[in-house]
């Protein structure tokens, strides 16, 4: 029996892992496991977990006083990816295991009473620091993303062949990905029916990740189309990828559907709370809109939703991230999304509806319209009108413009822009761009300075206006942006209500 082993281990903070050495000495004195290290009570519960499982795989569990340290000492431990660790190293600590290339493995996993090692969140970011510090992550099978140097262990009674008998973790996750088909009852843009100027908005915002509003009383079809938004974006990149799987792992969430190159879409409840949308908690986590990384965030009834949440959106919708400061640091979350948003034009729904009478005042229609709140509705650039479909063709079963459709009149306007900015001197994204740079014609800029004269507009309502003109002529292949394109993109920007 060794009197100290080291093994090597990691924290999640954020959507990083943090490295952290298991240090594991035998004394004498009253029998027990001690785990001192700042850890918290899921870690200090670890002990239990232990001594079960190695009843359970029939090891021993020596009479004597192991004291565990998790380096660095002044960093939170948290979690019970610690169970698995802990075992190993008390297991080389009393020669009860073989110890070759044990100091070349990161270790992670739960352990359950029966021995077995259950996954827990932030798999990814554990992988990606594993070979980041040159070393060979080994932890729960099936769940590994990163294709790197993986070995997946189901329970402890695998280590008394060593290490090198564990069989390696990313070839299994290759097969799971590359035999999970997608569903033969996807969603379909050309289940909407008479909605074709709804489709059209639609499409400039995909083709320009522009955010969208649908206006519009109940039953019209925006929740129905905003799940559908993902059927004409372009599949995740493996960048994107990477990142997006890096954030679901560490919140907990399923991967399977993004490891298919699936873009994220999140739909929030209006009751959300303020660190659900944009991260918090203990220990903190990302929130909606980084899980919508790369993705689409719908917020259905978005005048339901809480006034402070609303308004959070604001910075991380400008600057495609999330920084919240705590007392122990800063944690910053990505969170570069296409925000979707539904409204009804009032509380009852039938503002305008030539079908129902609207039954609210004036007063409460506009203390309804005002919980959005004017900062927001300048970070949305594409305002559309949803109307009520016409029975008839909804009764006749009518097929409107299919999402491979639209996805192709996406993917030409991507392919166009990615065409005209890499003519460019110094290519920077049209988002980044102001009014000069969108390469307006003069008839477009005098069209431009005329309407915001006339709707008063402010410096970033123009802005965002000229970019929607950029985006519409990207679709239709020009160049420059002509007349015709601006008077398009103000038409989304001058609804009289909301």
């Amino acid at each position: 029996m060794r009197t100290s082993y080291v093994v090597h281990t990691a924290v999640l903070r954020g959507v990083e892992a943090q490295p952290v050495s298991v240090e594991v000495s035998v004394s004498q004195g009253l029998p027990g496991i001690t785990i001192v290290g700042m850890p918290d009570a899921a870690v200090r519960e670890a002990k239990y977990r232990v001594r079960s499982a190695f009843k359970s795989c029939e090891f021993e569990v020596p009479r004597v006083c192991f004291t565990v340290n998790l380096a660095p000492s002044e960093v939170r431990k948290t979690g019970t990816g610690f169970d698995l660790p802990i075992a190993v190293a008390i297991l080389a600590c009393t020669a009860q295991i073989p110890t070759d290339h044990l100091d070349g493995c990161l270790f992670v996993g739960e352990l359950a009473l029966t021995g077995e090692v259950s996954p827990v969140r932030g798999l990814v970011a554990y992988d990606l620091l594993a070979r980041e510090q040159g070393l060979e992550f080994v932890g729960p099978s099936g769940v590994l993303a990163s294709g790197g140097q993986a070995l997946a262990i189901h329970s402890i009674t695998q280590l008394r062949q060593g290490i090198r008998s564990l069989e390696p973790a990313s070839a299994t996750v290759r097969e799971e990905a590359s035999s999970h088909k997608a569903g033969s009852n996807e969603r379909d843009f050309a289940d909407v029916v008479d909605q074709e100027l709804a489709k059209r908005a639609f499409v400039i915002a995909a083709a320009g990740d522009h955010g969208l509003l649908m206006v519009g009383p109940p039953g019209a079809g925006k929740s129905m189309m905003a799940k559908r938004m993902p059927t004409i974006l372009a599949p995740l990149t493996d960048e994107e990828r990477a990142e997006s799987m890096l954030i679901h792992s560490v919140a907990g969430q399923e991967l399977t559907d993004l490891k298919r190159g699936v873009r994220p879409f999140r739909a929030p409840h209006h009751a959300i709370s303020l660190g659900g949308l944009v991260g918090g908690g203990r220990p903190v986590r990302p929130g909606e809109v980084s899980l919508a990384h790369h993705g689409v965030l719908f917020l259905d009834e978005l005048p339901e939703f809480g006034p402070s949440v609303l308004q959070a959106l604001r910075q991380p919708m400008e600057d495609q991230e999330v920084r919240l400061v705590r007392v122990d640091g800063t944690y910053v979350f990505p969170c570069d999304f296409m925000l979707v948003a539904a409204a009804n034009p009032c509380p009852c729904g039938y503002l305008g509806d030539p079908d129902h009478q609207c039954a609210c005042s004036p007063a409460r229609i506009q203390a309804y319209q005002s919980r959005i709140g004017g900062p927001l509705m300048d970070r949305i650039d594409v305002l559309v009108d949803v109307a009520r479909p016409a029975s008839s063709r909804v009764i006749m079963g009518e097929r409107g413009t299919s999402s491979a459709e639209m996805a192709r009149e996406v993917a030409t306007a991507r392919e166009f822009g990615s065409w005209r900015r890499a003519r460019e001197e110094h290519p920077v994204p049209d988002r980044a761009k102001g009014v000069k740079e969108l390469c307006l014609s003069a008839e477009a800029r005098a069209t431009l300075q005329g309407m915001a004269e006339r709707l008063g507009l402010g410096g970033r309502n123009i802005v965002r206006i000229a970019r929607v003109a950029r985006t519409i002529a990207d679709l239709s292949e020009s160049e420059e942006v002509m007349r015709e394109h601006v008077v398009e993109a103000c038409a989304y920007r001058t609804r009289a209500s909301l």
